[in-house]
């Protein structure tokens, strides 16, 4: 393969941070909005902190006027270029007034301030995080500036509803302009500019009220479509159980009179937090019975309770820059993933973090888009909003709380609390705060640093006549092009010792692998027993413990924790797939053991009987082969394992299917995790051909009381061609037509399907309700597609997937940069199908422009040099 035309654009270097010459104390701004343009009047009040020149940022701005306490600026007194415009010169204290013009119409990069929607539902919000604002006005657009904001909004009459941060103290008619009104918002906090935002529609609302444990009576409104506001009742709940939660478990009280949600349509991301006025994708607030899977409803709240944490961990206290990204976002994520075990069971909570860490953030460390949790560069920090960043920065964040033990881990994160409140700060700053009781803490910060996934290996030798058991331990982490050679982590290892003939638990302890090889003792263990390792998913690590297959078996049945249960069968179906100790494991014991659990577990916890049939993704099992992976193979094992099992136990599924009947619709997780496993059950029992189970999807599909069950059915009797699927997928479309969130699912359920093919993936993007301008449209099909590797790596698949990446990089680079990643593992593939990616990626460079993509792009085709 030749040598990969690489070409290093300019990079941002954490080691080259420096504070700014000026902080900001305030900001005024008056936005009026115009058919055509915005023109946006901004005052800021700064002060100098260091030597050095006035540096603000700007991009897409016309600069209509600039005056620096009082006097014009000519320019020969500034200077812009680069997207930066510099003032020499300037006093230690400054009063800078700047009036731009920007256009949100044709804003299709939706960052900055954008006009989303058409006709009757035309809006205008921001978003600003990253790099945003500057999209808005000339500014220090940088996280570690902090200013008090106030803002006015101006606009036409047919937009009423004007909202910006903080409380509202002001609004009226426009005295020269009758046809207009405004609002004057002011927000009392010290907030970085990414946290600016503003909305400018004509919206519905839902109100409702909470009073703190400290006695402020604070006003809840979600603004969304007045034919969507009837399913922003979930969402107002998940908000007070959420403000509720952080009080109990935090100590963390809402300091504003105010908080506001926005629902938007065309929306890069899944929401944002804005101080006291969030703004968020419609897919992750809105639900309703009718039009919202269960998973899709129940992720609603876990993003509302999200956006709410941050509030004290990325709002009241910030980053000192953007390669401490993952301060905020990993201790934020941990949060909402304690709070949904809270609200579901604990092991299945457990079990969705895991999963999804596995198949997206595992496959990003084993290939070239591997990075540390905090980068130490970045060309683009929007390529950074990563799996490895966000979950991977939780499961550290945990790591950390396992160690401690709860009382400590508190104690920490109250001192952390304490001593930053109103800053912008660093990983070292959390650490120093966590470890004001262990001050191993600290250690942990080359978790943050060093990128891979680390591979903890080891065996167990039982010692009948000293009556001890001694495990060894050792780890490795592969070493990442670029970076120093990987150092021992300090590793948490959660373990049980299980008696073989009782199933009881005899020994449990935290052991801390901190070495690249130890030996830990249990004394006084009476006879071998069986080992569980990594408990509840202790540590981000992919285990290889010297396991028999029977012990797996034992371990399914015995365990009581639930997660470890589904663990033992992930790690008996990647032994049969992927031959990962060696010789290829036999079915049988994985099949026989899950028959002998299924059915007393189904009237126990479905949701978790549900969990124990899950089957790796093909995208999970492809990130686990190095070298030659063929994706017909994977698919042709991973299919044939299923229809194994299905057949297997063929004669329970129509007991099982009548053990769950259709009730009323409950959102309950006894009731949702029956509906979970009515659909896996039905999917197996079209599988092993059961017969009437094609009857039993279609009088689902019509009886059904909710989403979760009408879609179910659709999904399955489209992935088994049952004769009337495609009546049924007509009948959904006619249903459901008018609502958008539905036709994402309308989309995805073709385009995921088993039997896809290129020319199904075309009909979609030329369909008339398909929109480019909209990103969940565009992740309904094309994102939906990748599940589809078999397709997705042919001349003709790859042809679309690079022609939907080109359209975007002009329009909407930031979602062209993700989709790219996809494709990070091209070099892993088996020939020919490795030079027909890469001669489609070499093409590609040639073709894109942004930097989002140059700098993605850049990384994917460095595997070529691996």
């Amino acid at each position: 393969m030749p040598d990969v035309p690489l070409h290093e654009p300019s990079k941002i270097n954490l080691a080259d941070y420096k504070k700014p010459s000026f902080d900001v104390e305030t900001v005024d701004l008056d936005i009026r909005l115009f058919e055509d343009h915005a023109q946006v009047d901004s005052t800021l009040k700064m002060v100098r902190q260091t030597a050095g020149d006035i540096i603000l940022f700007g991009e897409d701005l016309e600069l209509l006027s600039i005056t620096m306490n009082g006097e014009p600026l000519t320019a020969e007194r500034y200077q812009q270029a680069a997207g930066k415009l510099t003032i020499t010169d300037a006093p230690d204290e400054v009063m800078l007034e700047i009036q731009v013009r920007i256009c949100p119409q044709t804003n299709t990069a939706l960052e900055g301030f954008y006009m989303a929607g058409s006709g009757d539902d035309t809006m205008f919000v921001t978003q600003c995080e990253p790099e945003g604002f500057r999209k808005i006005t000339f500014y220090p657009d940088r996280p570690d500036v902090l200013a008090i904001f106030t803002t006015r909004l101006e606009a036409d009459k047919r937009y009423p509803t004007l909202l910006a941060n903080g409380n509202l103290i002001e609004a009226g008619e426009v005295a020269d302009a009758p046809e207009c009104h405004y609002a004057i918002w002011h927000d009392p906090t010290n907030k970085p500019s990414y946290l600016f935002a503003c909305v400018v529609a004509d919206l519905d609302v839902l109100t409702d009220s909470y009073t703190t444990s400290e006695g402020r009576d604070v006003l809840l409104e979600v603004y969304a479509k007045s034919a969507d506001i009837d399913k922003c009742d979930v969402g107002m709940q998940a908000l007070k159980d959420s403000m509720e939660w952080d009080e109990v478990n935090y100590g963390r009280a809402y300091d504003l009179d105010r908080y506001m949600i926005v629902a938007v349509s065309q929306f890069n991301m899944g929401a944002m937090e804005n101080k006291g006025l969030n703004i968020f994708n419609t897919a992750c607030v809105l639900s309703s019975p009718e039009t919202t899977t269960d998973s899709r409803s129940f992720s609603v709240k876990a993003i509302i309770a999200h956006e709410y944490f941050h509030n004290w961990t990325g709002n009241r206290i910030t980053c000192r820059d953007w390669f401490q990204l993952c301060l905020k976002e990993g201790f934020t994520v941990y949060r909402d993933q304690s709070f949904s075990a809270d609200q579901q069971s604990s092991a299945v909570q457990r079990i969705d973090d895991v999963a999804t860490l596995r198949a997206h953030q595992f496959a990003e460390d084993a290939g070239p888009l591997a990075h540390p949790v905090r980068p130490e560069s970045f060309v683009e920090i929007n390529n950074f909003y990563t799996t490895t960043v966000y979950e991977k920065g939780a499961e550290i964040v945990r790591m950390i709380a396992n160690t401690l033990g709860p009382y400590n881990f508190r104690k920490g994160t109250d001192e952390y609390f304490r001593r930053y409140d109103g800053q912008a700060v660093t990983v070292e700053d959390f650490l120093s705060a966590l470890s004001i009781t262990d001050d191993k803490i600290e250690n942990f910060i080359d978790w943050y640093r060093q990128p891979g996934t680390p591979v903890v290996s080891g065996h167990q030798n039982y010692d009948s006549a000293t009556q001890t058991l001694t495990i060894t331990l050792s780890q490795q982490t592969r070493h990442v092009s670029g970076f120093d050679a990987p150092k021992p982590l300090p590793i948490p290892v959660a373990t049980a010792l299980f008696d073989k003939d009782s199933g009881a638990i005899i020994a449990e302890r935290m052991l801390l692998l901190d070495q690249a090889t130890q030996t830990f003792v249990f004394e006084e263990v009476t006879s071998d027993p069986v080992v569980s390792l990594l408990r509840d998913f202790s540590a981000p690590v992919q285990l290889n413990y010297d396991y028999q297959d029977e012990d797996l078996a034992f371990l399914l049945k015995h365990e009581n924790n639930g997660f470890n249960r589904w663990q033992v069968t992930q790690m008996l179906v990647n032994r049969i797939l992927l031959q990962t100790q060696g010789a290829k494991s036999s079915p049988e014991v994985y099949i026989t053991a899950l028959a002998q659990t299924l059915p007393a577990l189904a009237g126990e916890d479905a949701m978790l009987a549900a969990r124990l049939l899950d089957i790796p993704s093909a995208q999970e099992l492809a990130a686990a082969i190095h070298k030659d992976y063929d994706p017909e193979l994977i698919k042709a094992q991973r299919e044939g394992l299923y229809q194994q099992v299905a057949d297997a136990m063929r004669d329970q599924w129509a007991a099982l299917y009548k053990q769950l009947p259709m009730q009323s619709y409950e959102d309950s997780a006894e009731a949702r995790g029956k509906r979970a496993l009515r659909n896996v059950v039905l999917d197996m029992a079209l599988t092993a051909n059961v017969e009437g189970a094609a009857e039993w999807a279609q009088q689902q599909y019509d009886n059904a009381s909710c989403m979760t069950e009408r879609f179910g059915a659709l999904k399955v009797m489209i992935n088994h061609q049952v004769a009337s699927a495609d009546d049924y997928l007509a009948d959904f479309y006619k249903r459901f037509q008018a609502d958008d969130l539905v036709i994402d699912l309308w989309f995805s359920v073709q385009a995921s399907a088993d039997n896809v093919s290129t020319d199904i993936i075309q009909s979609l993007l030329t369909h008339t309700d398909f929109d480019w301008n909209t990103p969940n449209r565009i992740r309904s099909v094309i994102s939906a597609f990748t599940s589809q590797p078999t397709v997705l790596w042919t001349q003709e698949g790859l042809d679309i997937y690079m022609g939907v990446i080109k359209k975007l990089d002009e329009s909407n680079p930031m979602i062209a940069s993700r989709l790219l990643q996809v494709l990070a593992r091209w070099n892993t593939l088996a020939e020919p199908r490795r030079q027909m990616a890469y001669d489609q990626l070499i093409d590609l460079q040639q073709q894109v422009s942004s930097k989002h993509v140059h700098e993605s792009l850049t990384s994917v085709l460095g595997a070529a040099t691996e």
